[in-house]
């Protein structure tokens, strides 16, 4: 009579679901991360509701694949390139970022300020590219950043572009955290919001991602007509205002146009 086979230890249900786990908490601090931009080990393990060695380790994993990176200077964890490398792998991101270049660095070298191109990747828009302008006060890199969707206006830009049943469910999993006092964390205002951006062909954010921080964004479309980026200019609050700056809403919506056609899409899409 054979023997019976033997369970191999590392497939055994114990390990596997230790494996889902682990899989589980990475990805929350790289929600984590996403949210609140950077953070230390102790707040990390204070949300996630585990001892700080378990999210050093968790961290230490992520670093080594390049999914985050630590400050040097503050000791604190932020998102890392290796956030992008896997945002690249998205069928057409590649092609996006080379078309849109030459149009990101006129922008931002006509208007002096930041200009992104930004996807869409699961419920956050990851910035894919990044030009500056000379008056830019920080030296932020936004590359690879992922910013929510509902705080930011390439973000606005990019749910405005899905269908309400794909809003809804990615409202639903967000729940709208305030990130400043002016965040928008009603479904409701949200949802009226988007419907003008839609109706505009722009999203403007006063303040809501970061105090001291506006911005406007305008959608990418493919050849289908289908929204598969966002182009969007920010600034500090106190000189970089959209509605009050004269040639600047039709200037993006021109750039975001003319990336749209370099991706094959025309009017009759």
């Amino acid at each position: 009579m054979a023997e019976p086979e033997e369970l191999d230890d590392e497939a055994s249900p114990d390990n596997l679901n230790r494996g889902v786990q682990s899989v589980d908490r990475a990805i929350t601090v790289l929600e984590i991360l996403a949210r609140r931009g950077e953070s230390g080990v102790s707040d990390i393990a204070e949300e996630m509701g585990v001892h700080k060695s378990t999210a050093s380790r968790l961290l230490a994993s992520l670093d080594h694949r390049g999914m985050v990176q630590q400050n040097t200077e503050r000791g604190k964890y932020q998102l890392g390139f290796g956030i992008l490398r896997l945002a690249n792998s998205i069928p057409g991101n590649l092609s996006l970022v080379r078309e849109a270049r030459p149009v990101l660095e006129h922008l931002a070298e006509q208007y002096k300020e930041t200009v992104n191109l930004a996807v869409l990747r699961s419920n956050f828009a990851v910035n894919v590219d990044q030009a500056r302008g000379t008056s830019t006060l920080a030296t932020y890199d936004w590359i690879g950043s992922l910013t929510p969707l509902h705080a930011t206006s390439s973000g606005k830009v990019l749910l405005a572009g899905l269908s309400s049943e794909d809003r809804l469910k990615i409202v639903k999993q967000t729940r709208l955290p305030a990130l400043t006092a002016k965040t928008i964390t009603s479904r409701q205002k949200l949802e009226k919001e988007l419907l003008l951006v839609s109706a505009n062909g722009y999203a403007v954010v006063d303040e809501e991602f970061e105090i001291g921080l506006n911005s406007i964004a305008v959608p990418v479309w493919d050849h289908l007509g289908a929204v598969i980026g966002s182009v969007s200019i920010s600034g500090p609050a106190f000189r970089f205002k959209p509605q009050d700056m004269p040639g600047l809403i039709e200037d993006v919506k021109q750039a975001g146009q003319d990336i749209s056609a370099r991706m094959g899409y025309s009017r009759e899409s």
